[in-house]
């Protein structure tokens, strides 16, 4: 298995390679050059797997250059922090059904990737003897879950920018109370495309990529994206009966489109899945373009600090894997777009839009504010269930879609005790915190303020880089 470029100016690259290298040379990201197929005999002979081994068998299609005795070892390892029931799901009623991915060490989705990432970067540096830099942009669960799978790796540095003031305060604390060497947390004045801006400019500039060993683990990097396929076919194996196929909904939670992107992946290897649900907060960018075909990112200044702030995002990096497929796997259209995109601010592709649900099963809504904190009531008084404001909106922009006799999955995307104001505000309730999250919440924090100027960033990696 190759991988290859969106922009298609790029060498094709091994699992491995890909991994480290982040952000293809030509700026564009890495895609499969064929897309691994699952036929249903091979679903259904994955039905006693436990998460770990079915994690083996779908990154096995991808990763080809890693042995499978390595593979299962890594596998095993990443996964070895969470109960035995990795994902478990749990009925809401009304035909939707929760898929729990916050039961990893930072309480959010984002531990299902970033875990088996920890392992598979260490691994592939230890096969080349190299260290790597890892740059990186959060809007909340990212930074915690790159930073708790990456703390005292001796090969790799961590360089996480965070907007200043945007996060809730757990997920600063997650984030600022770490205080290994190897962690470097920086505040951007500014919002999060602006952090994910600065990103895309040093790794942009190949030299200083070279010279200081920068790599990313945003979900830009290939492997976050395969990891997360796993819980899509984890997922439907349980929500479904032998015998199938039965197809399936999910709805995703979406602000840089890498986790339903994972699902576009899943459904494209042969996974029946009927719809993705795209849903968005007040930042709803993505919604409009899949309701209009174009896109149109928004300015920091337009960018609203919402109720679920991981999705505060305008510019959504993964739509260009998403475009890649639209328009035929052509690196030069792509290449176009974006740079329509770069000159007038927009582009336009409304006449592909009928294909985004006929063909690609794609769908979109919006929740505000108010739609969150009724969701959030409303399950609870159901179910009894708690669920944070980026489920709720999962679980809003879902109702309108389900469908007689086919599940509707919703993923959900963090632990309630990360967003304890909003739920306060929803419920009335304070939540219940361990004694060991308490302290992490009390302990001192380390963090460098910095402002959007991508030469301050330079230096500052310069000066603390591994090399």
């Amino acid at each position: 298995m190759q991988f290859i470029s969106t922009r298609g100016g790029a060498q094709p690259l091994s699992y491995c390679e890909t991994l480290l290298e982040g952000l293809a040379t030509d700026g564009g990201l890495a895609v499969p050059e064929t897309m691994p197929r699952v036929d249903a005999e091979t679903l259904e002979r994955w039905r006693a797997l436990t998460y770990p081994q079915l994690a083996t068998e779908v990154l096995g299609l991808f990763a080809t250059d890693i042995p499978r005795e390595d593979l299962a070892r890594m596998t095993a390892a990443a996964y070895e922090a969470f109960p035995d029931e990795v994902v478990p799901l749990r009925s809401i009623g009304d035909g939707i059904t929760l898929v729990g991915l916050s039961e990893g060490p930072t309480l959010a989705f984002k531990d299902m990737a970033m875990q088996f990432l920890g392992q598979v970067v260490e691994y592939a540096l230890e096969r080349t003897g190299s260290v790597l830099n890892v740059l990186g942009a959060t809007s909340g669960d990212t930074g915690s879950a790159a930073e708790h799978a990456l703390r005292g790796k001796e090969r790799i540095s961590v360089f996480m920018l965070s907007p200043q003031g945007r996060m809730s305060a757990f997920q600063r604390a997650q984030m600022f109370s770490i205080d290994d060497a190897n962690v470097h947390n920086i505040a951007v004045d500014g919002v999060f495309d602006d952090c994910q801006n600065l990103v895309k400019e040093l790794a942009g500039d190949l030299a200083f990529k070279r010279a200081q060993h920068l790599g990313a683990v945003n979900s830009i990097n290939l492997a976050r994206i395969t990891a997360q396929v796993v819980y899509y076919f984890w997922a439907w194996l349980r929500a479904t009966d032998a015998g199938g196929p039965i197809e399936v909904s999910f709805s995703v939670p979406s602000g840089n489109f890498g986790n339903i992107l994972s699902g576009f992946f899943a459904r494209q290897m042969g996974l029946p899945i009927r719809r993705l649900v795209l849903a968005t907060n007040e930042n709803n960018v993505l919604d409009e373009f899949f309701r209009t075909g174009v896109y149109r990112p928004r300015s920091a200044a337009e960018t609203h600090a919402t109720s679920s702030p991981s999705m505060d995002i305008s510019k959504a990096s993964n739509l260009e894997r998403f475009i890649f497929e639209l328009l035929g796997r052509d690196g030069e259209r792509v290449a176009a777009a974006w740079h329509e995109l770069d000159a007038q601010g927009f582009f336009d592709v409304s006449a592909e839009q009928p294909r985004f649900a006929d063909e690609f099963g794609i769908v979109s809504g919006t929740s505000t504010h108010a739609d969150r904190i009724d969701t959030i009531r409303a399950v609870h008084a159901a179910t009894g269930e708690i669920i944070d404001p980026h489920t709720a909106d999962g679980v809003r922009v879902a109702r309108p879609f389900v469908e007689p006799g086919v599940p509707m999955l919703v993923l959900e995307t963090a632990k309630p005790h990360k967003f304890a104001d909003t739920i306060r505000e929803a419920l009335d309730i304070e939540l219940e915190y361990a004694p060991e999250v308490r302290a992490m919440l009390d302990a001192p924090q380390r963090v460098t303020e910095m402002p959007d100027d991508a030469a301050a960033l330079r230096a500052y990696i310069e000066a603390h880089a591994l090399r």
